[in-house]
């Protein structure tokens, strides 16, 4: 008994997971990589090579292609396996904020504090940057030194996972669903089908992609897609509770002022108190899908408590009173 109680205290002692270091060594790992892909065309490719680079560089927190690596060190992959994938993730994010933020869709004028693309490089230069940058991903999934770690099969399984995850059937999908939803009336529904595409899809893609280069089994990757499904829905439902309430997540700078009301948003459908009770649920399942992972998966379930606990700490009741009321 008095062991069993000793035990008791060592286990109430043990560090947490410190996930701020875990996310700067990640970000910089993957920063450097995405440097070197881009080297090679801003040197010798004039402005369409610095506009690319302008689109990635800063970042922002970089947590695509961070599941990527979590979900593929969870299952033994080496991360230099690993940082292709993650950047060609990464690319494609970056290339739709480029395009999210063009006058045509979003009309911002601010990405992360700065001058978005097209007020810098002109809307022909931003539109051209952000293809480049969607088609240099999949050049990235397609390089020799790919091919070289992994089987040309798997490679080709996991181009079409990215490019299905990022087409009409996924975030091209959600833009436009959510382009056609803005100032109209619009069920929880609706939403919930506009944010799984646009944001979702991606999300899920990192979890699974990076899992697949890992050789995970396919329970392993089942358990992964629900965690990703259910990150991916609440990452999209915290930015938009924090947008409305004027605070940028860890990390990040104001974006430019337009209304999230007018969008097609959980907050703006059901209220703020709603879209946390909904954000609650999400977490909820997160914990779920990765728990019987024990230690292995703690990177992940902290990396899930940090995107959805940012929202969940918000004066939401009086916002939702005040918008409703």
């Amino acid at each position: 008994m008095r062991n069993m109680g000793l035990a008791s205290k060592v286990v109430q002692i043990l560090p947490t997971f410190d996930l701020e270091s875990y996310l700067r060594s990640r970000t910089a790992a993957v920063d450097r990589a995405l440097d070197c892909y881009l080297k090679r065309y801003s040197e010798r490719s004039g402005n369409i090579g610095k506009a690319m680079h302008y689109g990635v560089f800063p970042g922002g927190k970089r947590i695509r292609p961070i599941l990527v690596l979590a979900a593929g060190e969870l299952f033994g992959a080496k991360r230099k396996t690993l940082l292709p994938f993650a950047c060609a993730v990464e690319m494609i994010h970056c290339y739709s904020l480029i395009h999210d933020d063009l006058p045509a869709l979003d009309n911002d004028d601010l990405r992360r504090g700065a001058p978005t693309n097209h007020k810098v490089f002109g809307e022909g230069l931003a539109l051209l940057a952000g293809d480049g940058l969607l088609t240099e991903a999949f050049h990235v999934m397609s390089g020799p030194e790919v091919i070289n770690d992994l089987p040309a099969e798997r490679v080709l399984k996991l181009i079409r996972e990215l490019s299905h995850a990022v087409g009409v059937a996924g975030l091209v999908g959600g833009q436009a669903f959510d382009l056609e939803a803005e100032r109209r009336e619009v069920d929880i529904g609706v939403v919930e089908y506009i944010h799984v595409r646009k944001t979702g899809a991606l999300i899920r893609a990192s979890m699974r992609i990076g899992a697949q280069v890992a050789g995970a089994k396919a329970a392993e990757l089942r358990r992964v897609s629900r965690f990703g499904e259910a990150l991916g829905l609440a990452f999209q439902i915290a930015d938009d509770i924090l947008d409305i309430m004027g605070e940028p997540a860890p990390g990040e700078r104001a974006e430019s002022g337009r209304s999230e009301w007018n969008k097609a948003t959980y907050p703006s459908v059901v209220g703020i108190a709603k879209a946390q009770v909904r954000l609650s649920e999400l977490l909820r399942q997160c914990r779920r899908e990765i728990a019987p992972f024990g230690a292995a998966g703690e990177a992940l379930r902290a990396l899930a408590d940090q995107v959805i606990n940012r929202a969940l700490k918000t004066n939401g009741k009086s916002l939702s009173k005040e918008m409703h009321g």
